[in-house]
């Protein structure tokens, strides 16, 4: 179908009832993988990268792939940068073609938060792309290397939040963290729709892996429209690429990037039948 922008298929997704899923990736194989489910389940999807992954996955040799997949895919498909962590970063992706970006300042007090976002809308302004950002404190961290605590968003704020900065979509915390969890987590829904009654924005739930079948839906019910997936894809991954390693025989490289593809696919593809809530 076509590269479109973030904040179209959300509002789609809001107006059929479903969650878009943003799906991270970080190399050929898993941007093969995430574009394959989604065109067998005919379902618009986004792909994102997080700036911690750039280390490894450097945004020169990424983006350009992720937005050239995104045109010549079969579905809708929007390109995104996820927790931005500089200004500068922001502004490569979108001369990169992205058309959506993310400045994490959720750590910052709540007055740099607005005006970090202000200038990002701005920015993405001259682009035509969407702006997400985050409000309160999403347990754990992109890389697994830290915790910064939860916060739960304050649905005041959050209607302040929106108003002053104009951005398109609002990733709330309401006891989600990024990572693996221990166990499922305990979502606050009451918190959760409080924020979608008081600021009828698109909202966004970040830390999606492991989450519940059932939380998901009823989080999707009161008001999440775009829901992270990074953690999940990455362990399929390496999950089904053990599993070759693991067979008889002599291996090689094109059976396991075959493997990698397939993990992601079937990661993603089990997602998005959840957030169609099917």
């Amino acid at each position: 179908m076509a590269l479109v922008k973030m904040k179209q298929l959300l509002e789609q997704a809001k107006k059929e009832n479903r969650g878009c899923g943003a799906f991270s990736v970080g190399n050929m194989e898993m941007v093969k993988g995430a574009i394959q489910a989604a065109e067998e389940m005919n379902t618009p999807i986004i792909l994102q990268i997080a700036e911690v992954r750039l280390a490894h996955s450097p945004l020169h040799l990424m983006g350009p792939m992720m937005v050239q997949a995104a045109k010549e895919a079969k579905v809708d498909v929007a390109v995104h940068l996820d927790h931005g962590l500089n200004i500068e970063t922001v502004k490569k992706a979108l001369e990169l073609g992205f058309t959506s970006v993310m400045l994490d300042a959720s750590r910052d007090s709540f007055e740099e938060n607005i005006r970090k976002t202000k200038e990002v809308v701005a920015l993405a302004a001259q682009y035509g792309a969407t702006v997400e950002a985050e409000l309160g404190l999403v347990g754990g961290s992109e890389d697994g290397k830290s915790d910064h605590g939860i916060q739960c968003t304050k649905p005041q704020d959050a209607k302040v939040f929106c108003e002053q900065t104009g951005v398109d979509a609002l990733a709330v915390a309401i006891g989600n963290a990024h990572g693996d969890y221990p166990v499922a987590p305990t979502l606050e829904f009451g918190v959760l729709e409080d924020i979608h009654n008081i600021t009828a924005k698109p909202l966004v739930l970040h830390g999606g892996s492991g989450i519940t079948d059932e939380d998901f839906r009823k989080a999707i019910s009161l008001g999440i429209c775009k829901v992270n997936i990074a953690t999940a894809s990455f362990n399929s991954l390496t999950k089904e690429v053990e599993n070759y390693l693991e067979t008889e025989g002599k291996h090689n490289y094109f059976d396991m990037n075959e493997a990698m593809v397939k993990g992601v696919y079937d990661n993603v593809k089990r997602h998005i039948q959840i957030f169609n809530c099917r």
